[in-house]
This record gives C-alpha cells, sequence and structure tokens, in this order.
C-alpha cells in the first residue's frame, strides 16, 4: 500500500489496520481467550475457583444482612462493589472476545476499495454491533448481567438479583455443568413426561371440580382443584383438599398410580443418564490426572504384547505414567482389571488423543495392536496431532518397517521376528541364549542401559579411555550422537564424549547406578 492510499484512509481504519495486523494485539486476545475458554489451560481452574469463591462469599454477606445490616461496611463494600466489579469486567472480555468490531469494519473497508464504491461504514457497525447483541441475549450472558446489578444502591430492590449469581456456578463449576449436561441428554424423555403430567394434572383438576364443586367445600374453584391434582400426583398429599365423593375417590386412584409411573420412570430415565456418564467423567478424570504429568505413555491396544510389556514395566517401577487406550471395551474392562488405567475410545480419531495432547509434557504412544492397518493409522493420526509425540510401533512382518516409517512411526518393534531369533538361538547357540536371556530376565545377574551425555556430566569431552569403564565393571557397546547420528559399535578408547552422545553399556545395577552418580549423569534423553 502507497504512502498516498495510507494519508487517504480515515485515522479509526489505520487504527483498525494496525490491530488487525498487530502480532502483540492478536496474541493478547489469543491467550486471554484460551485462559477462559480453554478447559486444558492450567490457569483456568484458579480463575474458576476466584469467582466461585466470590460468588458464594458476597451471597453469604448478602444473607447475613437481612438480619445484621453492614451497610458501609467492608463486608458491603466487597459483597457489593467488588465483585460486582470484577464480574463486570469478566462480562466485558467476554463482550471484547464475541467478535471483533474492527474486522467487521474492514471487511467493508476492503470490499468498497475492490470494487471502487463508497464505504457504507454504518452498515458494518450495526452489523458489528448485532453481534454483539446477539450475545447479550442468550442465557448465560443475561446472568452475568443480572449478578452485576445489586452494585447500584441507588435501587436497592436490586439485591433480588444477587441470587442470579449462584446460577453464574453454572459456568464455573464443572460438576453443576455436567449435572446439568445429563439431565440435557434426556430432555426429549423428560420433555415428555412434564407434558403427560401437565395433561394428567389438568384432567384430574378438571375432573375433581366438575364432580365435587358443589359438594366438596374446600374447592371453590378451578386453582383450588388443579392445585389437588398436582399434589395428588407428586404423591406429597397435604390433606388440605380431599375428595369426599366415591366418583371423586376413583379420580384420585388414577391420579395417585399415574403419579407414581410418571416418577418412577422419570427417575429411571434420571438413574440411566447419570450411570452411562459416569464412566465418561471417571475417564476425564484419569486424562486430566494423565496430561497434568511431564512424561506419559499411551498404550493402545490391550493385547498379549501390551500386556507382557506393562507387567515387564510395573516389575521395573518405572515412575513415568501411563494409560491404556483400546475400542473393545471387554478388554479394557480386562485392563482395568488387571490395575491399569484403561479407557474405550479408538485411538485412530484425531478427537482422542488430541484430548491427551499437551505441549508441556513428553509424550510417547505405543501402538502395540493386533493389527497392522491400525497401527499405522493410529501412528498417522498421532502426528497429525503433534509431530513431537514419539511413536514406537508393533509390526507383524520386516517388509512393513517402510510403511510404518512413512506414517510416522519413529521406532518399529517386530516380537514375531524377534521371539523366532531368540527361539532359533535357543536351539543353535544355546550358551549363547542363556547369556542373552539372563542379561533380559534376571537384572541382578547385568544390565544393559542408557547413559546420554549432557552439558551437566563429567564425562563431556573426555575420552573413553579417560573415563575408564574397566574400572567400573562396565563395558561399553557403542555410542550415538542424538536421535538421528550415526550408531558406533565398539568405539575406539579415544572418542571423545561430546554434549548429546548416548552411549549404550553393560554392567551391575549397583555399577551403573554409582558410576551415573560419580558422573553427574542424569535423566533420560528426550527423543
Amino acid at each position: 500500500m502507497s504512502s498516498e492510499s495510507k494519508r487517504d484512509e480515515p485515522l479509526i481504519i489505520s487504527f483498525f489496520l494496525y490491530l488487525a495486523h498487530s502480532p502483540r494485539y492478536i496474541e493478547f486476545k489469543n491467550r486471554v481467550r484460551d485462559l477462559l475458554k480453554n478447559p486444558k489451560n492450567r490457569y483456568k481452574q484458579y480463575i474458576d475457583y476466584f469467582l466461585i469463591f466470590l460468588i458464594v462469599s458476597s451471597v453469604a454477606i448478602f444473607m447475613w444482612e437481612v438480619e445484621h445490616p453492614t451497610l458501609g461496611s467492608i463486608l458491603d463494600f466487597y459483597a457489593t462493589y467488588f465483585t460486582s466489579f470484577v464480574f463486570l469486567i469478566e462480562y466485558l472480555i467476554n463482550l471484547w472476545l464475541y467478535n471483533d468490531i474492527h474486522a467487521e469494519i474492514l471487511e467493508e473497508y476492503n470490499r468498497a476499495k475492490f470494487l471502487n464504491t463508497k464505504p457504507n461504514y454504518y452498515r458494518a457497525l450495526k452489523r458489528a454491533i448485532l453481534k454483539k447483541l446477539s450475545y447479550m441475549i442468550t442465557i448465560p450472558a443475561i446472568i452475568d448481567l443480572l449478578a452485576i446489578l445489586p452494585a447500584y444502591r441507588e435501587f436497592r430492590f436490586l439485591k433480588v438479583f444477587v441470587l442470579f449469581r449462584f446460577l453464574k456456578l453454572l459456568k464455573h463449576s464443572k460438576s453443576i455443568y455436567r449435572f446439568l449436561e445429563v439431565i440435557g441428554n434426556r430432555k426429549f424423555e423428560l420433555l415428555t413426561l412434564f407434558v403427560l403430567l401437565i395433561f394428567v394434572v389438568f384432567i384430574g383438576g378438571l375432573a375433581i371440580y366438575i364432580l365435587e364443586e358443589k359438594q366438596n367445600e374446600n374447592i371453590h374453584n378451578l386453582f383450588d382443584a388443579l392445585y389437588w391434582s398436582f399434589i395428588t400426583i407428586t404423591t406429597v398429599g397435604y390433606g388440605d383438599i380431599a375428595p369426599v365423593t366415591s366418583a371423586g375417590r376413583m379420580v384420585s386412584f388414577v391420579i395417585v398410580i399415574m403419579g407414581i409411573t410418571m416418577i418412577s420412570f422419570s427417575t429411571s430415565v434420571i438413574v440411566s443418564a447419570f450411570s452411562e456418564k459416569l464412566t465418561e467423567l471417571k475417564e476425564e478424570r484419569v486424562a486430566e490426572q494423565l496430561i497434568n504429568n511431564k512424561e506419559f505413555l499411551i498404550v493402545c491396544g490391550y493385547g498379549q504384547i501390551s500386556k507382557i510389556f506393562l507387567r515387564e514395566y510395573l516389575k521395573d517401577e518405572y515412575e513415568i505414567p501411563y494409560i491404556v487406550l483400546d475400542k473393545d471395551c471387554r478388554r479394557v474392562q480386562e485392563a482395568i482389571n488387571d490395575g491399569h488405567n484403561a479407557i474405550c475410545d479408538d485411538a485412530s480419531r484425531y478427537e482422542v488423543l488430541n484430548r491427551f495432547y499437551t505441549p508441556e509434557a513428553k509424550i510417547t504412544l505405543l501402538a502395540l495392536t493386533g493389527s497392522d492397518i491400525e497401527n499405522i493409522y493410529i501412528s498417522l493420526n498421532a502426528k497429525s496431532v503433534s509431530k513431537d509425540i514419539d511413536i514406537i510401533a508393533r509390526a507383524s512382518s520386516h517388509k512393513l518397517i517402510n510403511r510404518y516409517k512413512r506414517a510416522g512411526a519413529d521406532r518399529v518393534v517386530l516380537p514375531y521376528e524377534i521371539a523366532s531369533s531368540m527361539l532359533v538361538a535357543s536351539i543353535v547357540y544355546p550358551t549363547m541364549y542363556k547369556a542373552i536371556n539372563a542379561i533380559l530376565n534376571f537384572k541382578d545377574v547385568a544390565t544393559i542401559d542408557e547413559i546420554y551425555v549432557s552439558a551437566k556430566s563429567l564425562i563431556i569431552n573426555k575420552t573413553i579411555e579417560e573415563v575408564d569403564f574397566k574400572k567400573y565393571n562396565i563395558t561399553i557397546f557403542g555410542v550415538q550422537h542424538g536421535v538421528d547420528g550415526e550408531f558406533i559399535f565398539n568405539p575406539p578408547k579415544s572418542y571423545r564424549f561430546k554434549e548429546g552422545d548416548i552411549a549404550v553399556v553393560m554392567g551391575h545395577r549397583l555399577s551403573l547406578e554409582y558410576f551415573k552418580k560419580k558422573y553427574n549423569i542424569i535423566g533420560r534423553y528426550r527423543w
């Protein structure tokens, strides 16, 4: 855009253009939106707790004021002005986040410029304001607005709107929100029951009014009859109105039976809805606890390979938490019975894995289902969520390794070929088999480990000869630099360790622990 065209633009348009292209403004608005709207944001729950405290404490103070006036006190200032000011700020922020007025103005400006016509900013402004109004008339926005009204001291009767502050709990309390969500999922059944209830109440009230209006001294009008019908069908039965004729008592029989039936049916509907939601709530809690860790595993599929892996994993007492995903709910229940955290879901779906993704955590995904096609889809799905997810996939054949690599798998394991190689070794090379089996299964004999050379490691810039591994009864097999470096098998003594090197060693567990402690080797390489 030329400098001459910039000078011809109105000042407000120049300001809106600045906002639309300002990285700081865009980033700030996105951060505020994420802070208030994103349930995965770790700070959102603290904001919710703070607002819930304001709601409960201000309502409690207003209730205390009924018999103990605190006009002009600090408590009155807190409950009336401070909390209302906070709610006002929240309301204005939500209104600001809903849509951008400058986007509508700039759209009209660009349209007029493209068509070489005169821009109608009034129409654009009207369109933007109507969008704001569409938010303001939503139920959550109305509740937020009414919760602010008790701040107007000139109209003390507005304090009654403090009750709407309790309705704000629906937005900030997950438990209440989920309760209403469960009820909402059964709104068709409950609405049908409600319509049937109104119909039976009206028919019963009309019947008792016709039959006993002149004979029952407690029924003076149709409202009394409808009141009796409603109290009877809900099985409350205050006893202030009772039928006095045989026909009226027959109507009572029918209404009581209908009431018991509808109450039983509505109870069963709500209980079934909560039982279905209970599993989902448990899974959400497990997922939330998992993603709060800095590192965790996602095990996809609970077959024989997964069972063997988890048994060995728990035996070695690794501290990295994990979760099992399987679309077969029977296998999930089996995993839960075996003591594992498991969720019945399809890991090949994007929204399932995205539910566990958090950029702050190091995530390792194990695709261990019995199907190569499913494992490839899981690998593709995981990489579509984030390229930082480390994927280890199980393949049934060596021919499929390239397909797994193209799908995004970082490492491919061939359990059947490994098992067949060990079987051949046990027959052809029995002594070698015993040695390998002792290393893999009897960790008190010897164990294979990785040594990651970090910037804090004391072996950095030292040669293998200078470190003197033999002194600690440790054998070094090879060294690799980083994840993509070449693996040097049996490196020469003159090899000098660099930052980022990963050495594969074997030795007794106690020797390895002593060596790591002496040379300040901590942690593992984060692929």
